[in-house]
């Protein structure tokens, strides 16, 4: 079975290509190329991945107009029929935007951008995404955003901690994020946004690989079923 993987870009990504060649890395099979304005996804998709980046210059809010393009009717429709997709960085922005996970991302409390490795403790080692870690397991994961600092009320917070939905969650929080949330999934586990780059650790060239078993798990687990 061959793994078929698409990469959308919108403009002003900026990790397309860096998604395309993990999810290459991890599969051996080129990701397929989608532009924000199709209206359609290749066919028979494996997987769907949302990359990092600056959408539309983060015009009104980081992700808004994204999730508005032509291609995000057809990402719902294969999410809601269990496709997994992984939104990273601008893309989990989006992600939230579009309505396929809960909570928004505001900008950081600092109010500054920020660029450098932060440690995450995997919370949920149980889903698609995160089966290739350890419950607890301590990872070194790049950030690099000006707009993670995770919100949601409550009520929401508490709902998606109790069912498992919050998967990494910062050792030392660097963005204000509540519950020092840096990752969740949607209720039925087949959406997750995180704000760290795990494209950007996959190679010992990038300075580590603690990203490297998100894909290679997925891949395997997809290919596999």
């Amino acid at each position: 079975m061959s793994f078929r993987a698409a990469v959308v870009t919108f403009p002003g990504s900026n990790c397309d290509r860096d998604m395309a060649v993990a999810l290459e890395r991890a599969s051996g099979a080129p990701a397929l190329r989608v532009w924000h304005g199709d209206a359609d996804l290749p066919e028979r998709l494996d997987f769907i991945a949302l990359p990092g980046g600056f959408s539309y210059g983060d015009y009104l809010r980081s992700g808004a107009m994204a999730a508005n393009s032509p291609i995000m009717r057809a990402v719902s429709r294969e999410a809601e029929r269990g496709v997994p997709v992984l939104g990273v960085c601008n893309g989990f922005q989006i992600l939230t935007e579009a309505g396929l996970l809960p909570g928004a991302l505001m900008r950081n409390a600092s109010q500054n951008f920020i660029c450098r490795t932060a440690e995450l403790r995997v919370e949920n080692a149980r889903s698609l995404f995160t089966a290739g870690y350890e419950e607890g397991q301590l990872i070194d994961i790049p950030v690099a955003h000006h707009d993670g600092n995770y919100f949601a009320d409550n009520d929401t917070l508490d709902r998606i901690e109790g069912e498992g939905q919050v998967v990494f969650r910062y050792t030392s929080n660097c963005n204000g994020s509540q519950r020092d949330i840096a990752g969740v999934l949607n209720s039925a586990g087949n959406v997750l946004g995180m704000m760290p780059h795990p494209e950007r650790a996959v190679d010992p060239a990038h300075g580590g690989t603690d990203g490297l078993a998100l894909f290679t798990n997925a891949v395997g687990a997809l290919v596999e079923g």
